[in-house]
């Protein structure tokens, strides 16, 4: 399945990114991020300036539209075997995600015979959701460095 670029009228993006319309305009007129116009309103691609935003703005994966619709799970610890049950993750990408930063450790439980590992679930579930709607998910990058969906170089 091919998932196409989502467009936003300018307006809305610039809302949505907490930007200027102008700043927008000139990104489009310098060629940074793509604009089109549909039904007479100019559009720009959404990945686009998300990813100009997070450059321009120094922002943080929890500032993403993506991650803030998991907001009221932060802080709530789960489990990796949770995890897996509730998010239909397998527990080995759970894991790598968790040693690569994306997933916050809340802290560690004592159960019997050891201790188990509390992970972020707001970060599980942010990370699951952005994996499930990557279209190239299986064996290659879904996040970049610092944990943001991953943007492929047209």
């Amino acid at each position: 399945m091919v998932t196409l670029p989502t467009f936003l009228p300018v307006a809305e993006a610039a809302r949505k990114y907490g930007l200027e319309e102008a700043r927008l305009r000139q990104w489009i007129e310098k060629g940074k991020i793509r604009a089109g116009v549909v039904a007479g309103e100019m559009v720009v691609s959404e990945d686009e300036v998300r990813v100009e935003a997070i450059q321009e703005k120094g922002l943080r994966k929890e500032d993403l539209p993506e991650w803030k619709q998991f907001s009221h799970l932060d802080g709530k610890g789960i489990g990796i075997s949770e995890a897996v049950r509730d998010y239909k993750i397998n527990a080995p990408t759970i894991y790598r995600w968790y040693r690569a930063g994306f997933i916050r450790e809340i802290g560690k439980k004592t159960v019997r015979g050891g201790t188990k590992l509390l992970l972020n679930e707001a970060d599980i579930a942010y990370c699951a959701f952005v994996y499930r709607r990557s279209e190239w998910s299986q064996g290659k990058r879904v996040f970049d460095r610092k944990g943001f969906p991953y943007k492929m170089s047209l």
